[in-house]
């Protein structure tokens, strides 16, 4: 056991890269899809590609709508868990504060 304290401790200390939050959706007001993910650019443009099977691919999610940038991973994750968990209404209004239109920002990620 005590072989076990030093990689618990080892694994507390490690700084883990930064993450992102992401909705994906087919059209305004549509479907809405949360995810997360440490490199946005890679997942956005897989999802997009259908290089991914799941329930993205099953419903054509390829527009990014909505993104928040965290310096931590597990942030990140936390953040994801929390609007999983909201209402329909509040991930709409959420989206509709800084992207009032709906617009794929994938390009906006992408320069």
């Amino acid at each position: 056991m005590a072989g076990l304290v030093p990689a618990i401790h080892v694994l507390e200390s490690l700084h883990l890269a930064g993450g992102y939050v992401y909705i994906l959706t087919n059209r305004p007001n549509a479907i809405l899809y949360v995810g997360v993910t440490s490199d946005l650019v890679r997942r956005a443009y897989e999802l997009r590609s259908g290089f991914v099977d799941g329930f993205t691919k099953r419903y054509g999610l390829k527009r990014l709508v909505y993104f928040e940038q965290f310096d931590d991973i597990q942030a990140a994750i936390q953040r994801e868990h929390n609007i999983k968990h909201w209402s329909r209404a509040w991930k709409v209004r959420k989206i509709v504060a800084v992207n009032p239109n709906w617009n794929d920002l994938f390009d906006t990620i992408t320069k």
